[in-house]
């Protein structure tokens, strides 16, 4: 979430004004990073059991309160650990993006550096996507490798998968706000800037 608004507030991006910063968990560092480094409005929705769209009609709510619509808005999810409702999915259609530890379809779901690492691979990285109706399988829009060391553990490939996440994610928003990532089914092309 840094790395976006950082790369917003730099004019990497532009046509995209950040609105709102959402978390469940009050203790959030990025709600203090987005209110006092950048000023950005923040909102705690706190699930108190709740589950699928009885928690996301609440997050679609706060989104509104803030004009981010599904037909002009664009989430972004980082360090989101909830999965998103079918009815949010199909409300804000291709306009959540999503980041994620591993070179999808691999090894999606929780703890993607470990399981690369049990499974051996040499190369992981990280990946951006839309969010689609099911866990980790949106269309992808960017990947970055990153190679497994044999020194690697989960903390040290994280480490390193992270770096190239700060990196591409503005750069998946910036293709999103000058409208040139193209869908064809599940297939995502970057359209040439001219």
């Amino acid at each position: 979430m840094e790395s976006i608004l950082c790369a917003l507030r730099s004019g990497e991006i532009k046509n995209i004004r950040p609105s709102v910063v959402i978390s469940n968990n009050p203790d959030a560092a990025g709600l203090l990073i987005a209110s006092q480094k950048f000023g950005i409005p923040t909102e705690v929705v706190i699930a108190n059991g709740l589950k699928g769209w009885d928690y996301d009609q609440k997050i679609a709510d706060v989104l509104n309160q803030y004009s981010v619509m599904p037909n002009n808005g664009l989430v972004c999810l980082a360090g989101y650990m909830r999965i998103v409702s079918v009815e949010l999915v199909r409300q804000y259609k291709m306009r959540i993006l999503n980041i994620h530890p591993s070179l999808l379809p691999s090894f999606p779901g929780l703890h993607a550096q470990k399981q690369a690492i049990e499974y051996g691979v040499k190369i992981s990285g990280c990946t951006i996507h839309f969010v689609d109706e099911n866990i980790d399988t949106g269309p992808i829009v960017l990947q970055k490798s990153v190679p497994v060391l044999d020194s690697d553990t989960e903390e040290s490939l994280s480490a390193r998968i992270l770096e190239q996440e700060h990196q591409m994610y503005p750069e998946a928003i910036r293709l999103f706000a000058e409208d040139r990532i193209r869908i064809n089914r599940r297939r995502i092309s970057i359209k040439d800037q001219l």
